[in-house]
């Protein structure tokens, strides 16, 4: 759901009447969590019923009860779970008697039957959000029309709002998911449809916010639209609105997943040429960031890590890359050294360090390849062994390592030479445990 769909549910709470008083509690309720959201002491989307959300509950409940409410905080931390977006963990073996209750009559209802509420996850990254939190409060309080929201949504200084965000998102993730699968589309034509549901904002405008989002896409671990360069100074309500999107959108994570784990299809590039696919241009150094995922993502192995795991990928990569250079040499005027070019890992196995023996043009000197692939663009993160790290660095001369990009779709490749290090940012992923 969107900020406003989550805008409409709060301002049309069912909550308990009495005469021409409404209730309360489940208003308070909410906002004592957006409370403990803002003031950092809750980071993860769990909200147990203990004395620090009782606390927040109280403050907001005494600024909004009449004389005759009572403040028992257990009784909107059950029914809130009527809203749908507000969710219970159940205790261990406590399922069956959980869903006999119709209410908790007190606290010691809540601590024996239930350990923690968790609310939808896109909701939860809203709530991460100082511009969302700021309308889901007004929205408990009151109903708004369009212009209030527009006004409560518009960022300082004239920036992009929230809800032109969510267009921009929606849209780039459409192309995207058609990108992965090989269908046909514009980008200049999703630009102009943009256009008149944006703020008069200009086409060169909407490309650079799209680069924006390839860059938190990449420090997420999802693939991108190649066409569409990273940027990485963007708004942070950019990366907030991005992740609530993927929140509430958890397939499209598991759908990326799936591309990555298809069989390779080289056959569109088997008959092209080494000018048509080599890139001369290598990416340049982004700078470095601290990559962070939040829980439903953690959950989900990313998309390079599941590409890494893809050896057919990799197998038809590196005959890929075979071929090419092949091809090279036999152009050089060297079909005695392309004859001698060897498919290293497939004749004697992994962890030579390297994927592929070549040759110079000279012959005088062997050339080590390692060859990584991805269906996605020249910025995806790719992985790299402390064993060929190392090598790179002891054969740095003679190391080359060939990372084939867009692979089964329109296949390119750029070289990286020598240590490894030399060209991108090495992040640890594992340690090795020993006693």
């Amino acid at each position: 759901m969107s900020l406003l769909d989550y805008e409409k549910r709060f301002s049309t709470l069912r909550v308990n009447s009495g005469g021409t008083n409404k209730s309360p509690h489940k208003v308070a309720m909410l906002q004592a969590v957006m409370d403990l959201v803002e003031s950092g002491e809750v980071t993860n989307n769990r909200f147990y019923f203990d004395d620090d959300l009782k606390r927040h509950f109280t403050k907001r409940f005494q600024a909004l009860a009449s004389p005759s409410d009572r403040n028992n905080p257990h009784l909107p931390f059950f029914h809130l779970r009527r809203e749908g977006f507000w969710h219970h963990k159940i205790r261990p073996g406590q399922q069956e008697p959980y869903q006999q209750l119709t209410t908790a009559t007190s606290q010691g209802v809540i601590d024996a039957h239930i350990d923690h509420a968790f609310l939808d996850d896109e909701l939860f990254e809203l709530l991460g959000s100082r511009i969302a939190r700021q309308l889901l409060r007004t929205a408990l309080l009151t109903s708004l029309d369009d212009k209030s929201i527009r006004d409560l949504l518009q960022p300082e200084r004239g920036g992009w709002d929230w809800l032109e965000c969510e267009f921009l998102v929606n849209d780039y993730v459409a192309m995207l998911e058609k990108h992965l699968v090989g269908a046909p589309f514009s980008k200049a034509a999703h630009r102009k449809a943009l256009q008149p549901r944006l703020n008069k904002r200009s086409e060169g405008s909407i490309e650079y916010k799209h680069r924006n989002i390839t860059a938190v896409l990449l420090e997420l671990g999802l693939p991108y639209i190649p066409g569409y360069k990273p940027s990485f100074n963007y708004q942070q309500q950019l990366k907030q609105v991005v992740l609530s999107y993927l929140a509430g959108h958890q397939k499209v994570v598991d759908d990326v997943n799936l591309v990555a784990d298809k069989v390779a299809d080289e056959a569109e590039s088997y008959d092209r040429g080494w000018d048509s696919v080599f890139d001369p241009e290598p990416p340049e150094r982004i700078p470095h960031v601290a990559e962070s995922r939040p829980s439903y993502l953690a959950k989900r192995i990313d998309f390079s890590e599941r590409e890494r795991r893809n050896r057919q990928l990799g197998e038809s990569a590196e005959k890929f890359v075979l071929r090419m250079e092949k091809q090279r040499l036999i152009a050089e005027g060297r079909p005695d050294l392309a004859a001698d070019v060897e498919w290293s890992s497939e004749r004697r196995g992994d962890g030579l360090g390297y994927d592929i023996r070549s040759f110079d043009a000279l012959g005088d000197q062997e050339r080590f390849l390692e060859v990584k692939a991805t269906k996605s663009g020249k910025y995806q993160p790719f992985f790299i062994s402390e064993n060929e790290r190392s090598f790179s660095n002891e054969f740095s001369e003679a190391f080359r390592l060939y990372r084939v990009y867009d692979f089964g779709l329109a296949s390119r490749f750029f070289i990286l030479p020598g240590a490894i290090e030399q060209h991108v940012h090495l992040m640890p992923q594992s340690y090795r445990a020993r006693f």
